[in-house]
Parts: C-alpha cells; structure tokens; sequence
C-alpha cells in the first residue's frame, strides 16, 4: 500500500512540477517521511527523482526548442558551484529568518508569474552580458538553494522571466539547470543515506510517467499565459507551506 499511494503521489506531483521546470523533492521529502520513510532514505530518493522528472520533461522541452542553452549553461554552472557554499553556510546563519525571508521571496516571485508582463531584454545583447547575468541568477540560486536546502528553481525561474524569456523557454530552461543541481545533492545525501532499491525502482519509474505526461501537456496544451498562473500559484503554495513550517 505504501508503494501504491507513493507511486500514484510521485507521479501527480511530478506531472504538475515538471510542467514548470521546478522538482517536487520539497514536496517528496515530508510525503514519504509522513507515509514512513526515515528521513534520509525520503531526502535522497526524493532528489533522485528530481533528476528522472526532469531529465524527461527537459528531453521533451529541448525537441521543441524551449531550452535556452546560451543563458541556461552559465546559469547551470555558476549554481552548481555556489550550492556546497550556501550548504556550508547553512549552521552560522538563522535558519528561521532565511526561511521567512525565503517565503516573502516566493510570495514576490509568484505575484511576478502572475500579472507581470515581460519584455524581451536579452534577445539582442551580447554573449558576454548572457553569460554575466545569467551566472548572477545561477549564483544566487545556488548559493540560497544549499543555504536552505530547497534547490534553486524557485529562484531560477522568476529570474528568467523578469529578463523576459518567454514562460515556457523559462520552464524548459530552469528544469535543464534544476536536473543538475539536484545530481549533486543526490550524491551528496546517497553517500550517508540508505536506499531501498524496490521502493527507488517503483518511484522512479512513476516520476518518469508523471514527468513526461507533464511535460507534452506543457508543449501542446497549454498556453504560455496559463502557465504563467499554474507556476504562480505553484509558487504561493510553496511558500505557504514552508510559512506553515516556520508557525
């Protein structure tokens, strides 16, 4: 029965998220912890299935061209790097203030998906301006991203959009730079955490279905305008969870 309720879970969560670039491991992590999965086995299988949701939602997303490879790299790199510095940060700092000013943060972020109106600023700029602001938001994403242990989409992505990408090479672009910042924190958490390889199979393979249901979903049914408010909302409910965890 766990492994039914989880898999059905995985795969629901993992469709909706995919959708917008953004891993479900906030979610995963209490979900099986609640279900009762210890703790370290839940944090390492659920950034696990980070990389399976969104390595099959990036597939689809770069086949129809919505993976911005010359702003995502620089942001990929620069947030891959800034993470075990953020991670390492993580016990001098407050973590109930970050926390809070992490939800203020989402709060703005959502409220940007919602009724901002972009308009394109990088199309014609430079190679060397791509990469120097795009290393910016992949530096701050990283770097808060190990700091509070959340992954960097929830930054990635509104950044993207105040630049002006269209939001669905935004979400295509975020789940390509989120594939692996989540690899790296899976090898970080496997290496102490114990793995159940039925459980990992089954929940595997769930994500990938739910992903790449999620993922054509985004490229032929919806709208660039409709996905803007499923990841604003998607946004308001993230913070109004980890508000939920700061009370």
């Amino acid at each position: 029965m766990l492994y039914i309720v989880s898999a059905i879970l995985v795969a629901g969560f993992s469709g909706l998220l995919s959708m917008a670039g953004l891993g479900a491991a906030f979610i995963f992590v209490p979900l099986f912890y609640y279900l009762g999965v210890p703790l370290p086995e839940a944090a390492s299988t659920a950034l696990l299935l980070n990389v399976v949701s969104l390595s099959v939602a990036t597939v689809t997303y770069w086949r129809r061209r919505l993976v911005d490879v010359r702003l995502g790299l620089p942001v990929l790199v620069t947030a891959v790097l800034l993470a075990p510095v953020g991670a390492g940060v993580t016990t001098r700092v407050d973590q109930r203030l970050l926390l809070a000013l992490f939800v203020g943060f989402l709060v703005f972020a959502g409220a940007i998906m919602l009724f901002y109106r972009p308009r394109p600023r990088l199309s014609t700029a430079s190679q060397a301006t791509v990469v120097g602001v795009g290393g910016a938001i992949g530096a701050v994403a990283g770097f808060l991203g190990g700091l509070l242990g959340v992954g960097g989409g929830n930054i990635v992505l509104p950044g993207l959009t105040l630049l002006g990408l269209d939001t669905k090479l935004a979400a295509g672009t975020t789940g390509l730079v989120v594939v692996f910042s989540s690899f790296s924190g899976f090898l970080g958490h496997a290496a102490v955490g114990h793995l159940d390889p039925l459980f990992l199979a089954i929940m595997t393979a769930a994500a990938a279905v739910g992903s790449l249901a999620g993922s054509r979903l985004m490229t032929t049914r919806i709208t660039s305008r409709q996905l803007k408010v499923i990841i604003g909302v998607l946004l308001w409910v993230v913070a109004a969870k980890m508000a939920l965890d700061l009370i």
